[in-house]
């Protein structure tokens, strides 16, 4: 037992003086906001889904991960926007990077995680019911797609009021059909947005209307809209240029609207940069968030291609710089 004692003692001294040895007796330097890699990925998995053993795989395995360093070049127009970057989605580079985990605004971008998770948790041809809640919470200057109390509407067709029109009314409206309440939506998304690795992220309404504790970044947004684009519903919601609502009011009289996207790409306002094709995405606008946008699009070589810019100056700053970064990156 003494020996046993002593050859355990040893081999301890021995492991500890070997790793002095490979580190070079230095201190462990920490990166500023960096992702936790020795997090396991289990903590990352989506809510509801179990994993072990073998089913076990590295949580960034298919996502683009980056560095801390910005991207230099002359062909971006950097003084335009707060951060922005450009995301190869297939070989999981990302050729743009510019202030990717500072902490931003992100003003109706936020609708992606509402739309993911209505897409995730609900079901599209269930009937929704305005309630009066959902539109008196609404501060009276905010962007609507035009409900009004006791409107029967479907899930689907409030996801293109959400998505094309940007409707803080739809948000309300599709907060309270998954959650119950705008609160318990709130908790949800936050949930999901740790799931999904958003861990410099945090949420309290379904729209995006500014408060001190909703915030997120490029990285953050570029792995909720990566995750949302993998379903094909939401692609179709978001490539959709002009939609045709028709839904029933409260006293079940019909009621039709035309719900233009408001991504200047689709709509014609801006040319698409050369090589690029457009698919969809999210715009997003407040006076605290400056000019947001995120998008899908494909380049020369057909290849995906997932493209933000948040705080943009002005809006054509925000279109400028989206189209240099594609131009040059994608």
């Amino acid at each position: 037992m003494k020996y046993l004692k002593k050859r355990i003692a040893f081999l301890l001294i021995f492991v500890l003086c070997s790793s002095a040895f490979l580190t070079g007796c230095k201190e462990r330097q920490d990166v500023e906001n960096a992702y936790q890699l020795y997090d396991t990925t289990e903590k990352y998995v989506s809510i509801g889904n179990t994993v072990s053993g073998s089913d076990l795989s590295l949580f960034a395995s298919d996502l683009c991960v980056g560095g801390t360093e910005n991207t230099v070049s002359d062909e971006v127009s950097s003084e335009y926007a707060e951060s922005a970057a450009v995301f190869q989605v297939e070989s999981g580079e990302i050729t743009y990077s510019q202030n990717i985990y500072e902490k931003n605004y992100p003003a109706s971008t936020t609708k992606i995680l509402t739309a993911y998770l209505a897409l995730t948790y609900g079901d599209l041809d269930q009937i929704l019911t305005v309630s009066d809640t959902a539109i008196d919470e609404l501060d009276p200057s905010s962007s609507v797609c035009g409900l009004e109390k006791g409107d029967q509407i479907t899930l689907r067709e409030a996801l293109y009021g959400l998505m094309l029109c940007s409707g803080n009314d739809a948000a309300n409206v599709i907060a309270e059909a998954i959650s119950g309440s705008t609160e318990e939506f709130a908790d949800l998304m936050n949930e999901e947005a740790q799931a999904l690795g958003a861990t410099h992220s945090h949420f309290v309404n379904a729209h995006g209307l500014p408060d001190d504790n909703h915030y997120t970044t490029v990285y953050d947004l570029y792995l909720i809209f990566n995750a949302a684009i993998q379903n094909e519903d939401f692609v179709n919601i978001i490539s959709t240029t002009s939609y045709d609502a028709s839904y029933l009011d409260a006293d079940g009289n019909s009621v039709t609207q035309t719900w233009n996207n408001t991504n200047g790409y689709l709509t014609g306002t801006y040319a698409q940069p050369d090589g690029v094709t457009v698919i969809g995405g999210k715009t997003g606008t407040t006076t605290a968030a400056g000019y947001c946008l995120v998008l899908y699009s494909t380049n020369e070589s057909g290849e995906p291609v997932i493209s933000i810019v948040m705080k943009g100056n002005t809006r054509s700053d925000m279109y400028t710089i989206m189209s240099q970064m594609l131009s040059a990156f994608s």
